[in-house]
């Protein structure tokens, strides 16, 4: 597994999201309230709209586009509760948030 730096960790603070390419990936690291950061596919899977233009109230992602929402600490669809996220993996080292896409398919509603 390749880990990509993305940010450091000081440029994300808790209650933040940032979208950030990685090997072609659209990819948007949370850090959700009382959690730890999270990195997911950067566009909502139900109709690819860009996530990072949407909102994070602390706990949970909203998209723009039709008020899709996802859990923050596992992406796991809110509204609604069939949907998910990708998850990519993520690691902190020497200060650095860094993010491996590699093998991990953004997923899309039917």
């Amino acid at each position: 597994m390749t880990f990509k730096a993305v940010c450091k960790l000081d440029d994300l603070w808790e209650g933040e999201m940032e979208a950030f390419e990685v090997d072609g990936e659209e990819v948007l690291v949370v850090w959700p309230e009382g959690g730890e950061p999270c990195a997911y596919q950067g566009q909502c899977p139900h109709q690819d709209i860009p996530l990072v233009e949407g909102k994070l109230d602390g706990k949970v992602i909203t998209c723009r586009a039709h008020q899709w929402t996802f859990d923050a600490c596992s992406g796991k669809g809110v509204n609604p509760d069939h949907s998910q996220l990708a998850r990519y993996p993520i690691k902190v080292e020497n200060g650095e948030l860094l993010v491996e896409v590699e093998g991990v398919k953004p997923l899309y509603s039917q």
